[in-house]
């Protein structure tokens, strides 16, 4: 594990891709976890060495709150927009987009599947935090900033005295910026990268893969980051240009691999995203007696 002062970052299975993620420990007498999705072996490590007697989730996803079920006597808490959603699986199901998508019977199919441990994690909050407060833990101060884009409550930790933020799901990946659940927003994506490059920070932690980027690395990143929202764009508008529907549109693989799209879940996130850029392009695309977007 690496170590910046009192935070240890701890690593995620396969570096940290998707479904696990990089955990952030806070070394000091309030025995703080930022996401449970590293490994569960270096977490339970933790916990032996040092202790955890608090988890904060920067967010409701489940790479982030993926080993939240191996500490049941700490304290959880997560962001005050997700506080009750995330409580629940039809709240999950609806910030996810699965209900918007199937409707009941489509959530109710996705809930026979859900793993077992995934199930666990949900729930169990005992607090919301505030966004951009000060808090200190051990002495160790930390501002949770609200930066939307990726969901509607996700936080990035600023430790502006180590010159540290741990940005999370913007993870510059070759992926791309994830806005697909029903509670993302393209816009909203973009103000906060430009946002977070802005920090005084020194040292920039991403949730997945690569893990630790200098200021300069950060920015130049973040540009060819948000890049391919532009990119998504002009292939979506090729695409209505030629006369696709919406259902055909959906199984090319604009976001997705198209052979990974009977996937239900994926291809609920393929839809979802698909929508997102048809009204942010105002355009609208017939399918059957069906239209789906909406002109600005």
């Amino acid at each position: 594990m690496n170590r910046i002062g009192p935070l240890l970052i701890v690593e995620g299975a396969n570096n940290s891709k998707v479904p696990y993620s990089r955990s952030l420990y806070i070394d000091c007498k309030d025995k703080v976890l930022i996401d449970s999705g590293g490994d569960p072996d270096a977490l339970l490590e933790v916990n032996r060495q040092y202790g955890v007697e608090l988890i904060v989730n920067t967010h409701y996803h489940p790479d982030h709150t993926r080993h939240n079920h191996l500490f049941r006597d700490a304290a959880k808490w997560i962001n005050q927009i997700e506080f009750e959603k995330a409580q629940t699986i039809e709240g999950i199901a609806r910030l996810n987009g699965v209900y918007q998508e199937w409707g009941p019977e489509g959530v109710e199919m996705w809930r026979k599947n859900l793993p077992q441990d995934w199930v666990e994690n949900l729930g169990g909050y005992s607090k919301s935090y505030e966004y951009e407060k000060e808090y200190s833990f051990g002495g160790v101060k930390v501002s949770f900033l609200h930066t939307p884009g990726h969901t509607s409550g996700l936080s990035c930790p600023y430790f502006p005295e180590l010159g540290v933020v741990y940005v999370g799901d913007y993870d510059m990946t070759s992926f791309g910026p994830w806005y697909n659940g029903t509670d993302g927003s393209i816009d909203d994506f973009i103000e906060s990268g430009n946002r977070l490059i802005s920090l005084d920070a020194d040292t920039f932690i991403t949730g997945h893969q690569k893990g630790v980027f200098s200021k300069l690395d950060f920015q130049q990143a973040m540009e060819s980051f948000l890049a391919i929202i532009q990119e998504r764009d002009e292939t979506i508008e090729q695409y209505v240009r030629e006369g696709l529907t919406f259902e055909e549109l959906t199984n090319v693989g604009i976001f997705y691999p198209k052979q990974t799209l009977d996937v239900p879940l994926l291809k609920t996130w393929e839809r979802s995203g698909i929508r997102k850029h048809l009204y942010r392009l105002g355009l609208t695309i017939p399918e059957s007696s069906t239209v789906f977007g909406m002109a600005k």
